[in-house]
């Protein structure tokens, strides 16, 4: 699956990135930095946007590219930001031959973003993953942390809107 990469303004604070160079200086004389800096970026910023892989590469005096090469390459990163509400749809096999596609289809519509996105208010983001084992409530989806299983495309509606309140 390809990545996406954000097209929302990044809106990092001084603090963030005051840890975020304290983080690259901890690990500047390791061999293979780039891996523990981007977790630990991650872990600051929510995601990996363009202006934090600068920050990264100029930091430890590495290219561009193998810093975005890292951050593409490993499925723990991502390059777009988590909204409020972080809505992940199943697309394992139980889940998508019992309806899954068409539920994220469904958010995908009523929230205006495709997998790996999030809204311009950054109330929502949307995931595809691979499984949560929780293949007997297939089709299965998440928002933050509640779990909802056996749905249809009819109960998407409903579950949007205890979020948008």
């Amino acid at each position: 699956m390809q990545k996406r990469i954000s097209t929302l303004p990044f809106k990092g604070t001084p603090e963030q990135e005051a840890r975020l160079l304290a983080a690259i200086e901890a690990h500047r004389a390791d061999p293979g930095a780039v891996m523990p800096v981007l977790q630990e970026a991650q872990e600051i910023y929510g995601y990996l946007p363009e202006e934090v892989q600068q920050i990264v590469a100029e930091g430890l005096n590495i290219s561009m590219q193998e810093v975005y090469g890292v951050a593409t390459f490993y499925s723990m990163f991502t390059l777009t930001p988590k909204g409020e509400n972080h809505i992940s749809v199943c697309l394992g096999t139980a889940c998508y031959v019992k309806g899954a596609g068409d539920i994220i289809d469904k958010i995908s519509q009523r929230l205006g973003i495709a997998a790996e996105e999030c809204t311009e208010d950054g109330r929502f983001s949307l995931t595809a993953c691979r499984c949560i084992g929780a293949c007997g409530l297939a089709p299965v989806l998440t928002v933050n942390d509640e779990v909802y299983g056996r749905l249809t495309v009819d109960d998407v509606d409903t579950i949007l809107a205890k979020y948008q309140s």
